[in-house]
């Protein structure tokens, strides 16, 4: 049952849209955030506005082409998404949040414990997990990569590879790793 002091922290009638991260939010989110990289430009964009786009776009389900004008430029958004995906921004923020979180309740910060039902515990003794999750990539007849070359590996990534162009983000970081391919799905 909720409680009127959750129900305060949980409102988000005050902001633009549901979507948007409230000041408390954003506070512990920013030191997470890279900071702009040394020469070139100075960052023009308002990365919390950026973290609101991507918010907006996983919150609705919305094509980003009907990302809203008041948000930076779908490109823009797009982007950051993907660099920080790539680079594993994303992926440190979320692990903190989830331990913050377990620790808020009063929880370990890891899990002690896990629940297995038959049907995991039957899978991953035959390896069905890795085979159809293409897990176990560069070995033939594994997953989805090798039943469909084409979705990911397709003429436009072999080309990429032979001109040795690197795909994955523009931005050329010192971790890149030489044919890395980024497939987003949108």
């Amino acid at each position: 049952m909720w409680t009127p002091e959750q129900r305060r922290a949980a409102d988000r009638s005050g902001l633009r849209y549901p979507s948007d991260l409230t000041d408390a939010e954003w506070s512990i989110v920013e030191p997470m955030i890279p900071p702009a990289r040394h020469g070139g430009r100075k960052r023009s964009v308002n990365v919390r506005e950026v973290l609101n786009g991507i918010f907006y776009i996983l919150w609705t389900g919305c094509q980003w082409k009907a990302l809203p004008k008041d948000l930076p430029p779908k490109s823009t958004v797009h982007d950051y998404l993907e660099l920080w995906n790539w680079d594993g921004t994303l992926e440190r923020i979320h692990h903190a949040l989830y331990v913050a979180v377990r620790e808020q309740e009063g929880r370990e910060a890891s899990p002690t414990a896990a629940i297995i039902d038959s049907q995991t515990a039957r899978g991953a003794q035959k390896g069905v997990l890795a085979r159809s999750f293409g897990l176990q990539r560069g070995q033939e007849g594994q997953g989805s990569q090798a039943a469909h070359p084409g979705r990911h590996a397709g003429p436009a990534a072999e080309r990429g590879r032979a001109s040795g162009r690197r795909s994955g983000p523009r931005w050329s970081l010192p971790s890149a790793t030489p044919g890395q391919v980024f497939d987003p799905g949108i």
